[in-house]
């Protein structure tokens, strides 16, 4: 089965929003990943439910919302009003991490955890077989285009081998830094699902470049 691709409409060119969310439609893209950044998690300000809603009316695709924000359990309800399908939170923000996960799928969205670099697997130990994906941060999380950590191919490894060894569905997906040169290793490595922004959106011909990963 080949890799699943989501594209970051983060790296997108927002003054051409829904022009940008119908190319993703038209291209092998699998999701479109949504990143929402609320200052205070993460360094940075993204955009919130407007967005999320307005990405929504014209996607074709499944939106993978990754919410890098402090609290999250407070707005799960809404993002999934306004169109998540994949509702990813951070484990370093969640303190009763298991009723986020059990929210999460209570509002009939597919639960997700994101670590960021310096959270090793092991932290997944007593919540892995609850997940339907986890999302492993190969950049410190709050801004795109920035390098990929080496370090994240050791931890897909680990990763891959806790969900095999469980007989586990569960994907995992690699968010930051993703390009045609690392995307093969990433997948050898035992990655399921990985999220391009700046290398898709930047690129001369992005449906070429979403097919092209897709193809590896």
């Amino acid at each position: 089965m080949s890799v699943k691709i989501a594209p970051s409409i983060l790296a997108a060119d927002f003054a051409n929003l829904q022009k940008e969310v119908e190319m993703l439609n038209t291209s092998s893209a699998d999701y479109i990943h949504v990143d929402i950044m609320d200052g205070m998690f993460v360094p940075n300000i993204s955009f919130g439910l407007p967005v999320t809603e307005a990405i929504h009316r014209h996607a074709a695709k499944l939106l993978d919302v990754h919410l890098m924000i402090l609290d999250p359990d407070r707005y799960l309800p809404a993002f999934r009003k306004a169109g998540a399908e994949v509702l990813t939170v951070h484990i370093e923000a969640c303190n009763h991490l298991h009723r986020t996960v059990q929210y999460i799928k209570d509002l009939g969205a597919k639960a997700g955890v994101a670590l960021n670099p310096h959270t090793p697997v092991a932290a997944l130990e007593n919540i892995l077989d609850d997940l339907d994906l986890v999302c492993l941060m190969s950049v410190n999380p709050g801004f795109g285009g920035q390098k990929f950590i080496q370090g994240t191919y050791d931890k897909i490894r680990k990763l891959r081998q806790m969900v095999n060894e469980r007989g586990l569905s569960t994907m995992i997906e690699i968010d930051g830094g993703v390009n045609q040169t690392n995307a093969p290793l990433l997948m050898e490595a035992g990655a399921d699902v990985l999220v391009a922004g700046s290398f898709v959106f930047t690129s001369p011909d992005p449906i070429h470049t979403i097919k092209n990963l897709k193809g590896l």
